[in-house]
């Protein structure tokens, strides 16, 4: 199973971990994981590309571990723009999880 878990101060997003195996399919054929993983690849690279944020990333060699912790010091507009990019991925994660609970788990804390 997938984990992800959402760590916040202050209703902002600072942290996020996501860890395990889908383990729905496969090797090389696993929907859900290729699908968590494009979404949250997909959102780290956004937020490095558009907001030009330097954040902490921590990956597993062998894939199944990402970590991503955003910087505390931010102005304002980079921030906002950290936030609303991290918050479309959950969006998107969420929707995963409702269709594909049995691989995938999100909390909060």
């Amino acid at each position: 199973m997938i984990n992800v878990t959402v760590y916040r101060n202050n209703n902002q997003i600072t942290m996020f971990e996501l860890s395990g195996h889908a383990d729905s399919g496969p090797y090389g054929y696993d929907l859900v994981c290729a699908g968590v993983s494009a979404v949250s690849f997909g959102a780290v690279n956004a937020v490095m590309e558009l907001s030009e944020a330097e954040l902490e990333i921590e990956q597993g060699d062998e894939g199944g571990y990402l970590c991503v912790t955003v910087p505390d010091q931010l102005d304002k507009a980079v921030s906002d723009k950290v936030q609303l990019l991290f918050e479309g991925m959950f969006i998107s994660l969420e929707t995963i999880e409702r269709e594909y609970s049995k691989f995938v788990t999100i909390q909060s804390k």
